[in-house]
């Protein structure tokens, strides 16, 4: 099935916003990937590869990358938050002058913020008045960004408190390798993936200590009840 074709700011040039910008240059949308790295927006340029994160990966021509934040979001209908949850309300903060009217804004990172303890959404709420917004949908799930980037099948979930803007970007990333699941329970999508981390390194501990399947399933286990 064609999809419309969208125009898409990706905030953020690691491994995830890289691997992303892979599936949504995939369906056929238009991708400006942000990155303060001339080095590395040249590169994707010019070969069309992130030599830094993904090196192996050779992106659509459908991707292009700036460091110019105003040229990023320039008439897109998405803006998508890749960068550290540390980092998210600073860069948030920078883009607002070149915001022009509601944007829907989506953030994929994982994490809560030090200090203040907010889930993403709560940031991205505090930090983007009404006017400039659509809406906030997260992007979250089981996902590595080098298998995202090799079209390694993978699931992921879509959740807001506006479920119709969430279709719709279940829309704009869905394909055959990428599926996207829609979810209500906003709070449960940000809280599990920003806790899943720990019981993730906790389980990588495990193996460098050279414990078997038992430890790493009773650690997994007891995580999910405490999760």
């Amino acid at each position: 099935m064609m999809k419309d074709k969208k125009s898409v700011a990706m905030i953020g040039a690691g491994s995830w916003g890289t691997a992303l910008s892979l599936v949504l240059g995939d369906n056929g949308h238009s991708v400006r990937i942000w990155g303060k790295d001339e080095k590395t927006i040249a590169g994707i340029n010019s070969l069309h590869v992130n030599s830094k994160y993904l090196p192996d990966i050779t992106l659509p021509k459908e991707v292009v990358g700036t460091t110019s934040l105003e040229e990023s979001v320039r008439d897109v209908d998405f803006i998508i938050l890749a960068v550290p949850t540390k980092a998210m309300r600073e860069v948030t903060s920078q883009l607002l002058p070149y915001i022009n009217g509601p944007k829907t804004f989506v953030h994929v990172s994982k994490g809560i913020e030090p200090g203040t303890l907010m889930r993403i959404s709560e940031i991205l709420e505090e930090e983007i008045p009404e006017n400039k917004r659509k809406s906030i949908v997260v992007l979250s799930g089981p996902s590595h960004a080098e298998e995202v980037s090799l079209r390694h099948p993978t699931t992921v979930t879509v959740s807001s408190k506006n479920m119709t803007e969430a279709e719709l970007v279940q829309d704009l990333f869905i394909n055959h390798n990428f599926r996207v699941y829609t979810n209500p329970d906003l709070i449960g999508v940000e809280i599990g993936g920003a806790l899943k981390n720990i019981i993730a390194v906790c389980a990588g501990i495990a193996d460098g200590l050279g414990f078997g399947d038992n430890a790493k399933a009773a650690l997994i286990t007891r995580g999910l009840a405490e999760m």
